[in-house]
């Protein structure tokens, strides 16, 4: 089994917003390689927009070894072959997603507390995607949750992957309360040069 990528990059809604297209940011960031996975979303798009997507970046993810993950859809990370799973509150439980993709690498769960974390792992989630922990302008009326509350979750002992107002200078912190990675939507696809952005969130990581 892949150990779990540390860097989500979570593809922001059409059109993207740096001047480069989705592509070729997508390029970029997979060309880190295994330690990124591409996240497909595309929030109030029907199925096939986001099998389309899921499948522009399967194309990308594999020639640099890096991964794809798919937002609410077992049934489409099945079809393309994703690696991972990403389930919003309202989505299948991960265990019933394990079941239309049984050869998925990694399911995760998206939560906001202690207690949506610990039923999260109750249903068999192989991580957590927990935030915001920061402000972030991608959910400006989200109160940020805050490093203590990061540390809370990393204490239930699952990987965790941080978001919200993720920037390569906060990653020294996010790493340092035990964060397994984080996930990134504008501050990584807005780059001017993405594969050094991915880089920089990475660091603590990799050092």
């Amino acid at each position: 089994m892949r150990p779990l990528p540390r860097l989500f990059a979570i593809v922001p809604p059409p059109p993207p917003p740096h001047p480069t297209d989705l592509q070729e940011c997508a390029i970029q960031i997979a060309g880190v390689g295994p330690v990124v996975t591409l996240v497909a979303r595309l929030p109030g798009a029907d199925g096939q927009a986001l099998s389309d997507l899921t499948a522009e970046l399967m194309s990308v993810a594999g020639p640099a070894e890096s991964t794809v993950t798919v937002v609410g859809r077992p049934d489409i990370a099945a079809i393309h072959g994703a690696s991972g799973i990403q389930l919003r509150h309202n989505d299948l439980k991960p265990d019933d997603a394990r079941r239309v993709h049984p050869s998925c690498q990694w399911i995760g769960r998206s939560v906001h507390s202690v207690a949506e974390a610990t039923a999260a792992l109750e249903e068999e989630a192989d991580y957590l995607l927990f935030g915001s922990v920061y402000r972030t302008p991608t959910h400006p009326e989200l109160a940020p949750a805050g490093l203590d509350a990061l540390q809370a979750i990393v204490a239930l002992g699952a990987p965790v992957i941080a978001i919200g107002g993720m920037t390569p200078k906060r990653a020294k912190d996010i790493h340092s309360v035990g964060a397994w990675g984080l996930a990134s939507i504008s501050t990584l696809w807005n780059a001017t040069n993405p594969s050094d952005t991915a880089l920089a969130f990475l660091q603590p990581w990799l050092n």
